[in-house]
């Protein structure tokens, strides 16, 4: 492998994630870091993909109308998700969390195999004030202890079944405080990652070039197309995830 090819690989590699992440809203640490592992150790792939991750995930925040809204609807949610990530991540800073990985990759591919050929879950009204605490904290001990913020948290937004783009930056308000908390924690246990820093800050270009695009698709297709793509992207996501221990 030459030296020129590494950056370009990056390169495309941060743009195709940007791509799925602008079109379904997440997808973009899963996919880079599938790609990268073949290219670089995990631990320098995970250091790429912390600035490129975390500016997507505001850019993804702030990109609609309803931010505050969504914010003080989800505020428990979020409260129970940083104190369960920083707890959590004393998990993720010591030891191997191939398994725990593989397990969460098969619920995620049940679950959106399920919703894909049967009818869609939903959260009654009464039952979110209890739940949404509940979400937060499971997802963010998975998070702890995988650096994954998909589980539960994704499956339950969607079932609040709320709008199209709503539910894009609701995703967005949960992953930029699941990589805030999990930097956090990772740094307070002095186990954060900063090698490659300015490689990483390189690829934020490429990245939001992907999601720009994406966004572009995103805007341009049905609601009904955009749930089977949604689903289908949690199907490779969880695929991916279930795979990994065995790459």
């Amino acid at each position: 492998m030459t030296d020129a090819f590494v950056p370009l690989a990056i390169a495309a590699t941060f743009f195709a994630a940007g791509l799925v992440k602008g079109v379904t809203g997440m997808g973009l640490p899963t996919l880079a870091m599938g790609v990268l592992g073949a290219l670089i150790s995990p631990l320098a792939a995970a250091g790429l993909l912390l600035v490129p991750s975390f500016v997507t995930n505001v850019w993804q925040l702030l990109a609609g109308p309803s931010v505050a809204a969504l914010a003080r609807r989800l505020w428990p949610m979020m409260l129970a998700l940083v104190i369960a990530t920083l707890a959590g991540s004393a998990l993720l800073a010591s030891g191997d969390t191939g398994p725990t990985t593989a397990a969460l990759g098969a619920a995620l591919v049940v679950y959106a195999g399920y919703t894909l050929f049967a009818r869609q879950l939903a959260v009654p009204a009464r039952l979110e004030p209890w739940l949404s605490p509940l979400v937060g904290a499971a997802t963010g001990l998975v998070a702890g202890a995988t650096g994954v913020f998909v589980i539960p948290a994704v499956p339950y937004l969607q079932a609040l079944r709320l709008e199209r783009d709503d539910l894009i930056q609701a995703l967005g308000l949960s992953f930029t405080v699941s990589t805030l908390a999990l930097s956090a924690g990772l740094a307070w246990r002095g186990a954060l990652a900063m090698d490659g820093l300015a490689v990483s800050v390189i690829a934020v270009a490429p990245a939001l070039a992907g999601m720009w695009a994406g966004q572009w698709m995103r805007h341009r297709i049905s609601p009904a197309a955009f749930r089977r793509c949604f689903l289908v992207c949690l199907l490779l996501l969880g695929a991916e995830m279930l795979a990994r221990p065995f790459l």
